[in-house]
């Protein structure tokens, strides 16, 4: 049966991004660079997914998991070498093999899929995705004769002067007839500028021996860029950022400043949802319909339902329901959840915590390890002291309770439904249903105390 495979080469150090990390392991919107590339090949429908790897190879299986089969290249000796390496869980395959660089976290599922159907279309043995470079130095020009037929590929530092002028590139994205690859891979030399054996001497090989070599050239060069350096990444990043942000537009989002809207890949946006100006959307965080999301607000992996509100405010690993709302410069922390209808003022912070439909909080708050219930209203000033200095307490708060401002509530903690909590009080045990808890020290006035203090004139 005729199979449908990926090659994905992820095997180089990537030595002029000047980092300890991985190369394809860098990030942009939010995934790693072989990640996204991991993610177009696999809704292209594949058969089999294999992933060439070799510097940093245990990172690498780390952040893509299961999805896809490894091989390792102990030895950087090219990239004809690398795809050699998956001969043996591929070589014995009928069908079609797709070879693409994990540095290329721009190319598309649609443009894969493209590239198939022209292989196919063509009953080549191998097609060459192409494109049209405005500043093609660098790259491998593909070279073709009079008639517009592929003769070879010739990479930068082999190639002559008439070549290098040449303007249409090779992306290094090719699909081959399994077998005819394998076998091609067998005949290659290091006969050149760098001793490495070039997956593009597999099309050379190819052409003498009479197969049908194509080239698909698409239209967007952006889409082909090749990640070698942090200027690249930035542009790369700059360009996802923008396809992003315009589908997002085009399903009925409005942003007032796409430019400066940060939205990372996974992330998923019901309609008529309105994102102000520097607000970054990060992870698998998900907005509902109808939400708002101020300027300079910071939402990662989190979950806001309907109608949310968040005004300059940081939201993390979250959940806010419908008609919810927070901020100006309010944060919730891990494991927060924030009912229907609640209200969190400015320079709140949520932690672990859930708070019940209709309750207010208004400013100046911490709630931390607490279960507040609903229609609550909880004061200015108000510390949810959670911590004894080695272990983390609960506190528990009934419906319709009435915390007042400035107090202290030292968990563990019982108050019941329909209590009241005196302003200024420190809460240190269970408060039972509709009393009201007082814990200050009585207030004594000192007559004429004010005539002694030092700094009074005569």
């Amino acid at each position: 049966m005729a199979t449908k495979n990926t090659i994905i080469l992820a095997a180089g150090k990537g030595t002029r991004m000047k980092s300890k990390l991985y190369k394809v392991l860098h990030r942009l919107c939010g995934k790693t660079m072989v990640d996204h590339v991991l993610t177009a090949v696999e809704k292209a429908d594949m058969d089999n997914v294999v992933t060439v790897v070799g510097f940093g190879a245990d990172a690498v299986r780390e952040n893509l998991g299961k999805r896809t089969q490894y091989v390792v290249q102990e030895k950087q000796l090219g990239t004809g070498h690398a795809v050699l390496q998956a001969e043996k869980l591929l070589g014995n395959l009928d069908g079609m093999t797709m070879v693409v660089s994990g540095d290329t976290p721009l190319l598309t599922t649609k443009t894969f899929e493209d590239l198939f159907t022209y292989h196919q279309n063509k009953k080549a043995k191998a097609t060459i995705l192409t494109s049209q470079a405005p500043d093609p130095t660098g790259y491998g020009r593909i070279v073709r004769n009079d008639l517009g037929i592929v003769e070879k590929i010739v990479e930068q530092k082999d190639a002559t002067r008439e070549e290098q002028a040449i303007d249409e590139i090779n992306t290094g994205v090719y699909v081959f007839d399994n077998q005819a690859l394998f076998e091609a891979l067998h005949k290659l030399t290091n006969d050149n500028a760098q001793g490495e054996y070039y997956l593009t001497d597999v099309i050379e090989i190819l052409k003498s021996e009479g197969e049908t070599i194509a080239a698909y050239k698409m239209d967007d060069f952006d889409e082909s860029m090749g990640v070698n350096d942090r200027i690249a990444l930035a542009r790369a990043t700059e360009i996802m950022r923008t396809r992003i942000n315009r589908q997002h537009m085009m399903d009925g989002i409005s942003m007032i400043d796409p430019e400066h809207t940060y939205i990372d890949a996974d992330v998923k946006i019901g309609s008529d949802t309105i994102i102000e100006p520097g607000v970054q959307l990060k992870g698998h965080t998900v907005i509902g319909n109808d939400c708002y999301i101020g300027a300079n607000s910071e939402i990662r992996d989190s979950i806001l339902h309907d109608h949310v509100t968040v005004t300059s405010s940081l939201i993390e690993e979250s959940e806010m329901m419908d008609h919810s709302d927070i901020g100006p410069n309010s944060h919730l922390r891990p494991e927060a959840k924030i009912g229907k209808h609640v209200h969190l003022g400015n320079f709140v912070e949520i932690k672990k915590s859930s708070i019940g439909e209709g309750t207010k909080v208004g400013h100046l708050t911490y709630v931390g390890n607490a279960k507040l219930g609903k229609n609550i209203n909880v004061g200015c000033g108000v510390i949810f002291a959670n911590y004894d200095g080695a272990h983390k307490h609960e506190t528990t708060v009934g419906d319709d309770s009435f915390i007042g401002s400035n107090s202290n509530l030292i968990a563990p903690l019982e108050v019941a439904d329909h209590s009241f909590i005196a302003a200024g009080s420190t809460i240190n045990k269970t408060v039972n249903q509709y009393d009201m808890a007082i814990a200050r020290a009585h207030q004594t006035n000192k007559a004429g105390y004010f005539k002694k203090l030092p700094y009074q004139k005569d």
